[in-house]
């Protein structure tokens, strides 16, 4: 079997808000991007009302919560981050400047419990709270009064990009860059490969790199040359 995209390994890049391709999302970026500010520059304190995303798998919304936190941490900030796969979480923490919380759909108790100590601490401190589940805030599964608290604020609800949509947002990619990407390796990426837009430009880079290092069109027999020397 191929080996599982260099993609698996880790993103190149990381998640960013600008590398994040919006489609049918833009409300949402453009919230975030607000809410975090310009770096650098002075402002308005963030917002400490509560935001929360939700939609399907591969819609960007652990994408968006990586983004922020990525973010905020090169600017020198302290984040509070808590997700389903972490069994222990911190102690809050009063230096913190934000509190992200993906994947609440499936906290478990304890889990839950943390989140909601950490949501009235945040609010106490008027730090906002930023979390993404795949659910509406209502149809979560969770205690009641971290459910209702998640639907405090902005709620946005996410949609995955369809097939259309990411080739031609891959096609417009590939052609800002001056790379000619034919059908048949669109239709490669796309049954081959992770899905999910933010993987698939991740591949993208990594065959324009790989193309321009051994001089060669961007072709089938290049990417599975690519990937046999990942």
């Amino acid at each position: 079997m191929m080996k599982q995209l260099v993609l698996d390994m880790g993103l190149a890049k990381g998640p960013s808000l600008s590398n994040f391709c919006a489609g049918p999302n833009a409300a949402a970026l453009e919230h975030l991007q607000l809410w975090l500010g310009q770096p650098g520059r002075a402002g308005p304190p963030r917002s400490p009302v509560p935001t929360y995303l939700w939609g399907p798998s591969g819609c960007g919304k652990s994408h968006l919560l990586r983004a922020l936190r990525s973010a905020l941490q090169a600017q020198g900030q302290r984040v509070g981050w808590l997700d389903a796969t972490l069994s222990i979480a911190d102690e809050y923490d009063s230096t913190w400047s934000a509190v992200l919380l993906d994947d609440v759909h499936a906290f478990d108790a304890g889990q839950q419990q943390a989140a909601f100590n950490w949501f009235v601490n945040a609010q106490t401190q008027q730090i906002a709270v930023l979390a993404a589940g795949s659910l509406p805030p209502a149809d979560l599964k969770l205690r009641d009064d971290l459910r209702t608290r998640l639907g405090w604020g902005h709620v946005f609800a996410l949609q995955a990009l369809d097939e259309p949509q990411r080739r031609e947002v891959l096609r417009a990619s590939a052609e800002a860059r001056g790379v000619l990407l034919p059908d048949e390796v669109m239709d490669f990426m796309l049954t081959r490969f992770s899905r999910d837009l933010g993987s698939l430009m991740e591949l993208l880079d990594l065959m324009d790199g790989y193309a321009l290092q051994t001089q060669r069109a961007i072709t089938i027999p290049l990417i599975k040359t690519m990937m046999d020397n990942a």
